[in-house]
């Protein structure tokens, strides 16, 4: 019997110790409460030491968190609907606001959160047109977003870590008339670059047919002074042999044109037979 009341007691015990103890993971955040009240909730990781029955104990996810948004229509500054697929990533700052404001309820804290991104988002897009939502960087975007709804999220123990845009889209009665002004202006550059192209190809052209025209100009010179210096040189040579052997120089003009004028068949020619022509038919000593 004794044995049997020292294991009781001893179960007692350990019971009670199991009762006095907790532990505090490092992906949680705890909140130690007195009769309903919060006592405390700065604790480390570890093993932690609470009163049976006056004390109890909630533990919240201190991990990232991620909030899928649903896909939401906003005005931009031109008054058009564009729509906006976006993420949050945020986690518990503040474990006892976070517990007091939604009761530490994920959903209600994500439904809270929702709302304050879409008001920013409305804030930011109003201020837009397509075209700067489009082509602007979105992290300058991202990092308005994140500074002006910080402050709202932190009273609700929140802290956000990233807002991220992952799709900008145009309604569908929107997109054919974005898309024709875009073809257009698309159009209009394309004709710019087209009118830019066949100037500068009348430029290439019309220089070159200066410099063909140029080119031949200067060819025809350099001809002519060299046709020029060719005939100076044969009227030169034909001077200079016709003073070394006068005689031979008229006998061979003489021969060169009898070749020339009985080279054909049939033809006539009337001349007089004294003429000079036949000088050298004449001439005994031209035949010697």
């Amino acid at each position: 019997m004794l044995e049997n009341k020292i294991a009781i007691g001893i179960g007692a015990l350990l019971f009670l110790g199991m009762l006095c103890i907790f532990t505090v993971d490092q992906k949680k955040k705890t909140i130690k409460f007195k009769l309903g009240q919060i006592e405390r909730s700065d604790y480390e990781p570890g093993i932690h030491l609470k009163w049976p029955f006056i004390n109890n104990i909630k533990k919240f996810d201190a991990r990232i968190q991620t909030m899928e948004s649903q896909p939401e229509r906003f005005l931009t500054a031109e008054k058009k609907n564009v729509i906006v697929d976006s993420f949050v990533k945020w986690r518990i700052g503040d474990v006892n606001k976070f517990y007091t404001v939604v009761a530490g309820d994920t959903l209600q804290a994500n439904l809270r959160l929702d709302q304050i991104i879409k008001d920013a988002f409305r804030g930011e897009f109003g201020k837009r047109n397509i075209k700067e939502l489009v082509s602007t960087d979105r992290m300058r975007i991202r990092d308005i977003l994140i500074k002006n709804s910080k402050p709202l999220a932190a009273n609700l123990g929140m802290e956000i870590i990233d807002v991220r845009v992952k799709r900008i889209d145009l309604p569908e009665e929107v997109s054919s008339s974005v898309f024709r002004r875009m073809e257009a202006e698309r159009e209009r550059v394309a004709r710019e670059f087209r009118s830019q192209g066949s100037e500068a190809a009348e430029k290439i052209r019309a220089d070159a047919d200066r410099q063909r025209v140029v080119t031949l100009a200067n060819a025809y010179r350099d001809a002519e002074k060299l046709r020029g210096e060719g005939d100076a040189k044969s009227a030169e040579v034909y001077a200079n042999s016709y003073g070394s052997d006068p005689e031979f120089f008229t006998f061979n003009r003489s021969l060169s044109a009898y070749k020339k004028t009985f080279a054909g068949q049939g033809g006539m020619m009337v001349l007089d037979p004294e003429s000079d022509f036949f000088k050298y038919f004449k001439s005994q000593s031209a035949g010697k």
